[in-house]
């Protein structure tokens, strides 16, 4: 910048512009304002640019009024050698900085679009529905409430077995059992949604059609007393009595019973199969969790079974197979234990243990995401949603002022319907609505697919 230059910028009037508005058209014109350049400090001299822009002029305008005697111009050029004012530069600039490297050529490497963040679905704190369960049983070792394939769900209350259609939302009565056989101790439907188990306190097991409320077969023999669970693979009923024994029947056959598993010394009042069939996990009042195989089964022995883990200290009733990962089981132990822990029923390891600080009554996944649902007893009698495999809580859902006692899953996995021993039936949107399978991609159509064929 020479001194003319300065001299016309001291004559330009300076501009009044607000600080926000120039900010905005700073930032809406970024693209036109980049300065390329990086300035360096070290070659600038300010003080003879602030000399220049304020004295500079007064200097010029002595020169022109006064011719200065040769004297008088030899110290003057002396004075601007030494104190480097001969430069015509202010300010001074480094050259544009070199292109970088790259470490990878550019036609290995393919550009990675960015990962959609998923949005954080939204958790109903509050039950969506709340229907009254008069006269249901308050133990802990039954299991009363089951949700079939059909859409329909099945409780006991007291001696009788009442179907409510989520579809429409009637109601009907399935059988009342006599006060000499009840009350009734658990309920399961089979795998079609049509036929539904009912077990007894007076050991006996029912096989009803829902379709015309009508009893097909009583299952005898195989206990002694109650049955208060049951578990169904395929056509085979496996149930659980109090007496420690766990039995398999083939409800295809006249003489149903084809094993019996002897490993539990108290009630058994958990039974689940793995989605494979392969296994079957029991849980009892002796604080016994026990993994049992098909191919160990022998009709003519009592059945050994394949892992018996002791880990919990207190009834072992909640258990639930991990629908993503086969051979991952999730057990619950009671008001003594208050833990759930997940096992590799493969090896009998146990793989973490948490204590949730109450009793854990049910537990179920999420069939759509990685999270457990557990209910749970004294304080807070809540639902509790759990992410897997970091167990950190994801919500509470309260409303049951009793122990929440069983817990049932919708066939689309969305919705959870809760008893509690506060007589009240609550569902829950807590899994939320799966995401829509996305369409497979057509195939390619082929080629010159509109020309007519020749032969």
């Amino acid at each position: 910048m020479d001194a003319g230059s300065a001299n016309s910028l001291s004559n330009m009037k300076p501009q009044s512009r607000c600080p926000l508005q120039e900010q905005f058209l700073h930032r809406r014109n970024s693209r036109e304002n980049l300065d390329r350049f990086i300035p360096n400090r070290s070659a600038m001299d300010f003080d003879y640019a602030h000399y220049m822009l304020t004295e500079g002029r007064k200097g010029k305008e002595k020169e022109n009024a006064a011719v200065s005697s040769p004297s008088t111009e030899a110290y003057r050029k002396r004075l601007a050698e030494a104190l480097h004012m001969n430069r015509t530069r202010i300010l001074a600039f480094k050259n544009k900085p070199p292109t970088p490297i790259e470490l990878i050529p550019h036609q290995f490497t393919s550009p990675q679009p960015a990962k959609p963040t998923k949005p954080r679905r939204y958790i109903p704190q509050t039950s969506e529905r709340t229907l009254d369960a008069p006269d249901l049983v308050d133990d802990y070792y039954l299991n009363l409430l089951d949700w079939g394939s059909s859409n329909i769900l099945s409780i006991a209350l007291g001696n009788t077995v009442y179907l409510w259609n989520a579809s429409d939302g009637s109601t009907s009565e399935l059988v009342t059992i006599d006060d000499e056989n009840g009350p009734v101790t658990s309920v399961s439907w089979a795998p079609d949604g049509r036929h539904i188990a009912v077990g007894l306190n007076n050991s006996q097991v029912h096989l009803l059609d829902s379709t015309n409320n009508k009893l097909l077969r009583t299952l005898t023999g195989g206990h002694r007393t109650r049955v208060g669970s049951l578990a169904w693979d395929n056509h085979i009923l496996t149930t659980g009595g109090m007496d420690g024994l766990i039995v398999n029947n083939d409800v295809r056959k006249r003489s149903p019973i084809v094993e019996t598993y002897r490993g539990h010394t108290l009630e058994v009042c958990g039974l689940k199969w793995s989605a494979s069939g392969r296994q079957l996990a029991s849980g009892g009042n002796d604080n016994i969790l026990h993994i049992w195989d098909r191919s160990m089964a022998s009709s003519n022995s009592p059945t050994q079974w394949l892992h018996r883990l002791e880990e919990h200290t207190a009834a072992v009733k909640a258990l639930a197979w991990c629908p993503f990962q086969g051979n991952l089981l999730a057990s619950g132990g009671g008001g003594g234990d208050r833990t759930i822990k997940f096992w590799n029923t493969h090896t009998g390891t146990c793989l973490d243990s948490l204590d949730t600080g109450s009793r854990v009554c049910a537990l179920l996944w999420n069939k759509n995401e990685r999270e457990l649902l557990s209910s749970h007893g004294f304080t807070q009698n809540q639902l509790t949603l759990w992410k897997y495999p970091s167990m950190v809580r994801i919500a509470e859902l309260t409303g049951h002022t009793s122990r929440v006692l069983f817990m049932a899953q919708s066939p689309d996995g969305c919705t959870v319907a809760s008893a509690a021993g506060d007589e009240t039936l609550r569902f829950w949107n807590v899994f939320g609505v799966p995401e829509v399978a996305k369409l497979a991609p057509k195939a390619n159509p082929e080629r010159f697919a509109h020309f007519n064929r020749i032969r």
